[in-house]
Formats: structure tokens, sequence, C-alpha cells
């Protein structure tokens, strides 16, 4: 396996993901997210063609031909598009084919210290971290389809793993958050004076993903010790 991370895990988002797509009328896919200029047809092919391209990427690796997530990032989006369009069966049916092709990829492969580009000359990023990466686009964009699954909804497991993740990439004005459940995590460097952001860890966890804060969701159940919350400027 390439990542620590429990296969356990990924797999019970994907099965919980792909329920919540099941049951979703098909009159409801036109509906807005929490992404902006998406829709939930939108939203739900990006998960099916992100899931194609890690694998793609895991079977390269496996079979050293090394390939790319994407040909390019124009392309992507384009397909995206495409595939957005097609009847919603038919995006169910890939969702389900494509989360099938992933699992297998990932839970055979053995890539220890291998890298590959997002999209050719692109960024590189570690192979270690397909797993995580995987888990954060299906957890995140479940809770942007606005189809009754929230940041509630995550696991803790989950949710201290994006926290962790979070902390760890932000290099803005430093600030504290102390969640409800006891955890605590240090945004940046900060100093005596730094702002601490409470709240139950999933719902800072989703405001840390860059959500809005006057979100249905997050906002009214996150305070400030400043009054306002961090602008995220570092994220």
């Amino acid at each position: 396996m390439v990542s620590s991370l429990p296969s356990e895990v990924v797999d019970a988002a994907s099965a919980r993901l792909l329920a919540t797509v099941a049951d979703l009328p098909d009159t409801d896919w036109s509906g807005d997210t929490h992404c902006a200029g998406w829709s939930r047809a939108h939203v739900i092919a990006h998960l099916v063609l992100n899931a194609e391209g890690l694998a793609g990427v895991l079977d390269g690796l496996r079979a050293g031909e090394p390939r790319t997530m994407y040909a390019s990032d124009e392309r992507r989006d384009a397909d995206i598009e495409e595939l957005a369009a097609a009847p919603p069966d038919e995006i169910r049916a890939r969702l389900r084919a494509a989360v099938d092709r992933f699992g297998a990829a990932w839970s055979g492969a053995s890539v220890p210290g291998e890298q590959f580009e997002r999209t050719p000359g692109g960024q590189l990023i570690r192979a270690a971290a397909i797993g995580f990466m995987r888990l954060r686009e299906v957890e995140i964009h479940h809770a942007d389809l606005r189809a009754g699954y929230s940041w509630s909804d995550w696991p803790q497991q989950t949710v201290a793993a994006f926290l962790d993740n979070s902390a760890k990439q932000y290099d803005g004005p430093g600030f504290r958050v102390a969640t409800d459940g006891g955890g605590t995590w240090a945004f940046g460097d900060p100093d005596d004076d730094a702002p601490t952001v409470t709240g139950p860890a999933g719902a800072v966890a989703w405001w840390a993903t860059g959500r809005p804060v006057d979100d249905d969701q997050a906002g009214p159940v996150l305070s400030s010790t400043e009054g306002t919350l961090p602008t995220m400027e570092g994220r």
C-alpha cells in the first residue's frame, strides 16, 4: 500500500458517497453546490475523473510507465463539462466503476518514494499521498453536494487528518484552533496575541478548506477571540 492511511477509511467514504449519489433524484442533479459554478452533476463528474486519473497514475507506476493525472487542466475541465452533461444513470455507473478501479489500484500498489505529475511538466506529487488525496476529494466534495451529507458526518479520524494537513500547509498570519472536543492546532506561527478559533472540529476542518464562513453549515458554529474569523489567505 502506498500510504499509512488504512484503505478501509477511503472505502467507507466512497461507499457513503455512492449511497448519496444513488439516492439523488435525477431532477436534483442540476442543483447548486458549494463549488461556485458547478452543479451536482459537475461535482460528481469531477469525482469520477479524479478517481480515474489517480488509478491511471498507480497503474502506470506499477508498470514502470509513469502517467499524469490529467492531460492538461483544459482537458480536465472539458472532460468534467462533457460528463456532467450525461444522463445521471450514466454518471452513476461511471462513478461506481471509477471507485472500484481506484480501490483495486491503490490497495494493490507498492511504489514507495515514487512521484508523479498532475499534468505534463506540472506539479510533482508523492505517490504515498494518493490515498489521502482521494479521501479529501471524496469527503469534501460529498459535503459540497448539499445533498444531506456535511462536515458533521465526517469520522473523527478524518477530521483530525484534515486539520493536521490544513495546519501544515497554512503559511499566513498565525492563529490557533481549539475544538469543542479538546483538540488544538497551530496554523502558521501564532504569537501570544494571535486569535483562537473555536467550534466543532468538523466545522473548523470544513472552514479551513476555504469554504465560506457564512455557509449554512459551518458559519454559525465558529467563533474567534478577535470577533471575526481569520481570512485564511495563507491557505
